[in-house]
């Protein structure tokens, strides 16, 4: 593969950007276009951005090179963009549910997916022996390192991540009785192989919460779609379908505000499931 021109790409993206900003989408789409073909591991998101103007498909996810890069360049400043200033509070929420569900339950060993900073380990403190946090962003993994409440943390894809766990053959395979994943679903378009891996390596009865983002009234009969702010939103109907046909039964499905953008809520969902037997 020929090295990458990282100035034309940033010359084409930022061009691409303004064209937006401007109103000019379909010269916007072809500027978009021209990184994509510049850059196919897309680092600067322009797939999701073509999504976002309605000139392009939604793409299964958002690719791994554009969310790592992102979150890596906003590490050290996350928790205070994200809680002090866009209102963010799922971490808690996921804590209340998780606990006005089963209010006794200790829990053995938790999967953090997508664990970023550590919010949701801190939040979970005290109702679990162990923890596993996974995320794409090494910069994200230094912070949650200091926060010292994770046994191991691993970077990379937290879907390959599981998938691995069926095919490695390790002590990790399965043993799972909470399985959490706050502020993820944003950037997965297509959850089926996602959900299918939580279902399998969950314990009969273990637990997985998570919250994902929606437009109300804005899907058809789609499933998922990147919305204007460049994030994936998923429809009730998909995300209830996907976890019944892997084995698990809603146990709280909460409308929510995720966050707020530029003084606009952001809306979601805050959901927790059960393993059923068999």
């Amino acid at each position: 593969m020929s090295e990458l021109n990282t100035e034309a790409l940033a010359e084409a993206y930022n061009r691409a950007l303004k064209l937006e900003k401007a109103g000019n989408l379909d010269e916007a789409a072809a500027a978009y276009r021209e990184a994509l073909a510049l850059d196919p591991d897309d680092h600067t998101g322009a797939a999701i951005r073509l999504a976002s103007i309605e000139r392009g498909p939604s793409p299964e996810k958002a690719s791994v090179a554009y969310v790592a890069t992102l979150f890596d360049q906003h590490a050290s400043a996350f928790e205070k963009i994200l809680v002090d200033d866009l209102g963010y509070a799922v971490p808690m929420m996921v804590r209340e549910m998780i606990v006005g569900y089963q209010p006794e339950r200790q829990f053995a060993r938790m999967l953090d997916l997508g664990c970023g900073t550590g919010l949701t380990g801190i939040s979970m403190s005290g109702k679990v022996d162990e923890m596993i946090g996974v995320d794409i962003s090494t910069g994200m993994l230094d912070e949650a390192y200091d926060k010292d409440v994770y046994s191991e943390l691993y970077a990379g894809d937290v879907v390959e991540f599981l998938r691995d766990i069926e095919d490695d053959g390790s002590d990790q395979q399965g043993g799972w009785d909470l399985i959490v994943s706050t502020d993820v679903l944003p950037y997965l378009g297509d959850l089926e192989e996602k959900f299918h891996h939580v279902g399998r390596c969950l314990d009969t009865g273990g637990l997985f919460a998570f919250s994902s983002e929606t437009m109300p009234d804005a899907f058809g009969d789609a499933d998922y779609k990147v919305g204007p702010k460049q994030r994936f939103a998923h429809s009730e109907r998909y995300v209830r379908r996907l976890l019944t046909a892997n084995g698990m039964d809603v146990k709280h499905f909460q409308a929510i505000v995720v966050r707020t953008d530029e003084g606009n809520p952001i809306y979601g969902h805050l959901v927790l499931a059960e393993k059923r037997a068999g």
